[in-house]
């Protein structure tokens, strides 16, 4: 009779102890985001109160109730006012973490702004929820908007237009900044952008009129008896209290800020005092940084390049390194690195680590992964064809294969950036040999030769460029190898024959490019290695242009789609063999 293992405590230990997948995705940033959806939702309530302010007053006081319902209801309560304290927490915090603010121009105004508005809105808050808590005092809008439009002078009134808009823009970046990265976001946006203006213009402009209604009604002595009275406002001595409360949380606050930016400060001399680490980058370039930065700030502080689509939040992988020595001497990953890593497959990796989060306290030397693209791509005689013009030019299409499996493994920053990389291989290649890439239709590109040659020179350049590409896109496979799944392909499909060439489109959306015959050709025959499983098919006809001997490459009669007669092209298993057919040309002659 089969008997089971028993497991033994220690797994069971392990097992109870492991978190979820899930968890280690969640960080400091999760949350503050959580707690900033929360806060937000708070405040698209409130403006939608005030919209109904362009209703009636009834329409204004019927919609604060049913607000006081749903926000002060206890287990929502708690949630507002955890999310308030720990994002505030949280934004002092990212005040004291972040060493420098010149990435992005969105990240220091979102800090500022959020910041700020403790300071702007702590008296209303106080007035409005502790006098209610702790007096019973019944304050709603005909009291509030009394307050900011009767009997304080008409700055209250621009202060909480101020406070209203700073917390509104605040929000709106926040949102910007975790959508922007989601597939929908660009479908959504117009949308997006229209609610994110009429919203506040609504809220404003009911607030404005609720104001008019009660300085207008306020001249009424039965109305003062109904809306002034100690039961809605409380009596002076609770006015002091208040006051004094306002006036402790707001030496509190300035507090806290004196406080985090006194620690960033001894931060520094701290780390000064302590240490500096020699970072060397791509083996080229060394910097030496006080310890306690990361790879991506030591990098940034020195103006070197480095790729990170995200700006620094762990929320892609295009800043990682490969660490090149010991990987035991780093700091281990924090659970956020961790989670990015595995879901890229490379957590079993030491060597490989995220530029944002890595902070060395040992000299390092480390290879990016993805270094940033630094390619401008030549725009030679573009311009300065006619509209219409005739010419004997070469058309090249090169296309990247499986793309959109890649894209189905990673993260959509990888995928762009490996598609990049992709592109930027193959357009060095085509700038070398005389060539100019045209047009880019996703992870594709047209290349034209040409414009400022003989035929016979461009067909030549266009078959050495064809060998530049396959070298090229083997080293870039050399250099991803630890990266990818299985090495990058691609197929290359080259023909030439006279073409129109001139700037097409409308309006500020002219782009220069070539219509013809032989542009549809060579779309076809890059199509065409796919089922032929080769890397480049290049027409009978260009090979004969370029002075190729007959007998250099192999030759296939293929049906070609959208042509009546069949065409001989010569099928090329390796793009790089090509060189060796020049360079047996060049003996020849």
């Amino acid at each position: 009779m089969a008997t089971r293992a028993k497991p033994n405590k220690k797994q069971n230990a392990s097992a109870r102890g492991k978190k979820p997948a899930w968890l280690g995705g969640i960080g400091l940033r999760q949350v503050r985001m959580f707690c900033g959806l929360v806060l937000f939702t708070y405040l698209l309530s409130h403006f939608l109160n005030h919209a109904l302010g362009n209703i009636s007053p009834e329409a204004l006081h019927a919609g604060v109730l049913w607000h006081l319902e749903i926000w002060q209801f206890l287990p929502v309560a708690i949630l507002f006012y955890g999310s308030v304290t720990v994002h505030a927490g949280l934004g002092l915090w990212a005040l004291y973490q972040r060493r420098q603010f010149r990435w992005k121009t969105l990240e220091p105004l979102q800090l500022v702004l959020g910041l700020s508005v403790p300071l702007m809105i702590y008296s209303h808050v106080i007035v409005m929820r502790l006098g209610n808590v702790l007096y019973d005092q019944d304050r709603l809008y005909p009291q509030v908007l009394y307050n900011y439009f009767v009997a304080s002078p008409s700055y209250r009134a621009w202060l909480m237009v101020a406070v209203m808009l700073i917390a509104w823009t605040h929000g709106c970046i926040g949102l910007y900044v975790w959508l922007r990265i989601k597939p929908a976001f660009r479908r959504a946006m117009p949308w997006l952008l229209a609610a994110a203006v009429l919203i506040p213009t609504l809220a404003l402009l009911g607030f404005y009129q609720g104001g008019r209604t009660v300085a207008r009604e306020a001249a009424s002595p039965q109305w003062q008896a109904n809306n002034l009275a100690p039961a809605n406002l409380g009596t002076p001595e609770q006015q002091q209290t208040l006051e004094a409360i306002g006036n402790g949380f707001l030496i509190f606050y300035l507090g806290l800020i004196a406080l985090a930016l006194i620690a960033r400060a001894v931060r520094a001399i701290i780390e000064r005092r302590g240490g500096m680490v020699r970072l060397t980058y791509d083996g080229e370039r060394s910097i030496r940084v006080p310890k306690g930065l990361t790879v991506l700030e030591a990098t940034q502080r020195h103006n070197i390049p480095h790729a990170s689509a995200c700006g620094g939040r762990a929320r892609c992988s295009t800043c990682r390194i490969r660490v090149l020595g010991d990987p035991a001497t780093l700091p281990p990953p924090s659970p956020r690195e961790a989670f990015v890593l595995a879901s890229i497959g490379t957590g079993d990796d030491p060597s490989i680590r995220l530029a944002c989060q890595l902070k060395p306290t040992q000299d390092l030397t480390f290879l990016p992964v993805f270094p940033p693209r630094n390619v401008a791509a030549a725009r030679k005689a573009a311009r300065a064809a006619r509209i219409g013009e005739e010419r004997y030019l070469v058309s090249m299409f090169v296309d990247m294969r499986g793309s959109t499996k890649l894209a189905e493994s990673r993260l959509p920053f990888d995928t762009v950036f490996i598609v990049n990389r992709f592109l930027g291989a193959v357009s060095r290649s085509v700038i070398a040999c005389g060539g100019q890439p045209n047009q880019f239709v996703g992870d594709g590109m047209l290349a034209l030769f040409g414009l400022a040659e003989t035929p016979r020179e461009a067909c030549r350049n266009a078959v050495r460029a064809a060998a530049a590409i396959g070298a090229a896109i083997d080293e870039l496979n050399n250099f991803l190898g630890h990266d990818l799944p299985e090495p990058i392909r691609f197929g290359i499909g080259i023909h030439s024959g006279e073409v129109v060439v001139g700037e097409i489109g409308y309006r500020d959306h002219m782009v220069f490019t070539a219509l013809g015959d032989s542009v549809n050709v060579a779309s076809r025959l890059q199509d065409m290695t796919k089922s032929l499983g080769c890397e480049t098919l290049l027409s009978d006809e260009l090979r004969a242009t370029a002075g190729l001997s007959e007998q250099a490459l192999p030759t296939l009669e293929l049906e070609i789609r959208g042509r009546t007669e069949p065409m001989l092209v010569c099928v090329v298993e390796r793009a790089g063999d090509l060189v060796a057919v020049l360079n047996e040309d060049l003996v020849l002659a």
